[in-house]
């Protein structure tokens, strides 16, 4: 389990827009010269850009991490490169055991080929046994729910039919290492659910897998490690709850400004602020569902005599999740602190900013959007796909009991 399944060093990938990169024969070349010899000089005006730009990567055996970043961030390519599907421009990877990879939809099936065929041919590059993939077989097909298709050519196959096959092959051939980008978001929602607790399997069972998802809590659920590719280079590599709070982050706070609103005739500045308790070496992220003290810093050039101080919690949306003002209060000339005990703070993982502000008589002395934001990074219990999930993330509990059997039991008791 410590042995390291993937290793890559300085993996970079150019392309030239507009230019497709394919197979062409001698012939087509001199033809191709021969009507338009101006053509062959073309090439020079396409812009270069980098796909991938000296990416370092190691996976451990049993690892299942998980790759996020923006559309055209350079995750696809990442897995093709390690999928053997193209070369790298520069670099090398490593890779120590069988690879198995679901990238797009039909990446590896033959058209003409039937579902059973396809089965087989992928098991074969796989380097399975045939024997090895007739005793998956049974179970491959009735995952992907295609009994009555399974000797269908895959051409005529819906979209959906053809993810259900090609997930079930991938995640039934037990490679040792396998690379799916965005299955999981393709199908309707009940073959979802199945798919991703077919990955979670996979995962315990001690096989080493990494993931492309823009579906963070399908994330949050089935990855120890997270790596946040932008622009073509890694950004961000650490544990889970770290790396999605700082995507979130980056992804939600354009446009904010530089979160300070300073008005008033500045008696007092509000200086930090942080999460008292729990204590934890990262006071701006949390991470339990128990009680919560916040504390806020503020620094005092004169007297309060009338003060008021307001406080707000604001999720990524700018949507307004819990207020409240403390009114009547007096305070000297000083630094204080300003403490809120809270029962729980039972919110949908992500990013969060407390707002807080002090007046005096009526007139505001500050008013600061709190840096850093918090990060809720606590465990989940919401719905597992994300446009299910709500604003809050509540633990409850789930029984299943027959009706008249639990009639009878409290008419017992009684």
């Amino acid at each position: 389990m410590n042995g390291i399944a993937i290793q890559a060093e300085g993996l970079s990938k150019q392309y030239r827009r507009g230019q497709r990169e394919g197979y062409r024969a001698l012939r087509d070349v001199l033809a191709q010269t021969l009507r338009a010899p101006w053509t062959m000089f073309r090439r020079a005006s396409h812009e270069v850009f980098w796909a991938l730009k000296d990416v370092s990567l190691e996976v451990k055996q049993g690892e299942v991490l998980g790759l996020i970043g923006r559309n055209g961030a350079g995750k696809t390519t990442l897995l093709k490169i390690l999928s053997r599907i193209t070369k790298p421009t520069s670099g090398w990877a490593e890779i120590h055991g069988r690879v198995g990879s679901l990238l797009e939809v039909g990446t590896g099936f033959h058209p003409e080929l039937t579902g059973r065929e396809n089965a087989f041919l992928s098991g074969a590059i796989l380097g399975m046994r045939k024997k090895e993939i007739e005793r998956k077989f049974d179970e491959i097909v009735a995952f992907a729910e295609l009994e009555k298709f399974i000797d269908t050519p895959v051409k005529h196959y819906s979209s959906g039919m053809y993810v259900r096959l090609a997930f079930a092959v991938a995640a039934h051939l037990e490679p040792e290492i396998l690379l799916v980008d965005e299955v999981l978001a393709v199908g309707d929602i009940r073959f979802q659910k199945k798919c991703l607790g077919r990955m979670g399997d996979v995962g315990r069972s001690g096989r080493t897998v990494i993931l492309v998802s823009h579906q963070l809590n399908q994330i949050r659920r089935l990855c120890q490690r997270v790596v946040w590719v932008d622009d073509g280079a890694i950004r961000l590599n650490g544990s889970t709850n770290e790396v999605l709070s700082a995507y979130e982050s980056a992804m939600f706070s354009g446009g904010r400004g530089n979160g300070l609103q300073r008005g008033g005739e500045r008696k007092a500045q509000f200086l930090r602020w942080q999460i008292g308790e729990p204590r934890t070496d990262q006071p701006h992220v949390l991470s339990s569902l128990g009680p919560v003290t916040v504390s806020f810093v503020v620094e005092l050039k004169q007297s309060v005599t009338n003060g008021e101080h307001g406080i707000a919690l604001f999720n990524s949306d700018r949507q307004l999740m819990w207020a409240r003002a403390a009114q009547q209060i007096s305070l000297e000339p000083g630094v204080h602190v300003f403490s809120h005990t809270f029962p729980s703070l039972p919110l949908r993982p992500g990013p969060y900013q407390w707002q807080v502000s002090l007046w005096d008589n009526g007139v505001m002395l500050d008013l600061w959007d709190c840096l850093p934001e918090m990060s809720i990074a606590t465990e989940i219990h919401q719905h597992y796909m994300d446009e299910w999930n709500g604003i809050l993330n509540v633990p409850a509990e789930f029984r299943c009991y027959d009706e008249e059997a639990r009639s009878i039991e409290n008419s017992t008791r009684i």
